[in-house]
């Protein structure tokens, strides 16, 4: 039986199992294009994985759109009628559930519509693309793990001692605030550390604690970046 629905469409349009193949895997391919140019270039204060993986997504999303619609008017009205039933009975404030939504709307019209070939083999690329990046986390821009705060009492010409500690346990270590007190030379600092061991950040307080110079000493985890 699997057989026969991997033969080919039954619709009044069938598609060719390679020109499919291909009209999927280019729109993967091009969809990372434009996704990794999203995570290098993007530089405001919020940043969302949830996007990034969308843009992924839906390239092969509305490929397979364009497939099942084959050039008919009815279907095509027909996707629409369903996805606005879709908006208006649920508010999707996440790109990554419209997309899921999306697909799902589609693989079911492909059903409908007698493209079995088309729904078997598009819904295991959509599948396979969801998992994929799931699998990989893909997205996600993991440049620093850990905001340390910190008063440095002692003299700002001082400041080597401190940041030799925190390259013992930091791969990365990079100045995110810095208020110094032009009196007295002290100065209020805030880093962005990528830990050599994550699990090691108490060790690096009670360093930091017993440093001469060093006070308020606290520090937070940060999985990745901030997604608003």
């Amino acid at each position: 039986m699997l057989e026969s629905f991997l033969h080919g469409d039954y619709a009044s349009a069938p598609t060719s199992f390679p020109t499919l193949a291909l009209a999927l895997l280019l729109a993967f391919l091009m969809g990372q294009l434009i996704a990794w140019v999203y995570m290098l270039t993007h530089d405001g204060l919020s940043y969302s994985r949830a996007f990034v993986v969308s843009l992924v997504i839906l390239p092969v999303t509305v490929a397979l759109v364009m497939m099942v619609l084959a050039n008919s008017l009815v279907t095509a009205f027909g996707l629409m009628a369903v996805f606005a039933v879709v908006r208006f009975r649920n508010i999707l404030r996440d790109t990554l559930d419209t997309a899921h939504v999306l697909a799902a709307i589609v693989i079911g019209m492909a059903c409908g519509t007698q493209k079995f070939t088309t729904a078997i083999l598009g819904g295991g690329v959509l599948a396979a693309v969801m998992l994929y990046a799931w699998l990989t986390k893909f997205g996600r821009r993991h440049h620093y793990d850990f905001i340390l705060n910190l008063h440095w009492a002692r003299p700002v010409a001082e400041l080597p001692a401190l940041s030799r500690l925190l390259e013992r346990h930091s791969r990365k270590a990079r100045v995110a605030q810095q208020r110094v007190a032009p009196d007295r030379g002290a100065a209020d600092l805030s880093y962005h550390l990528l830990l050599r061991d994550p699990d090691r950040a108490e060790e690096l307080l009670s360093e930091l604690n017993a440093l001469p110079g060093a006070t308020d000493v606290n520090g937070v985890r940060a999985d990745s970046e901030s997604e608003v």
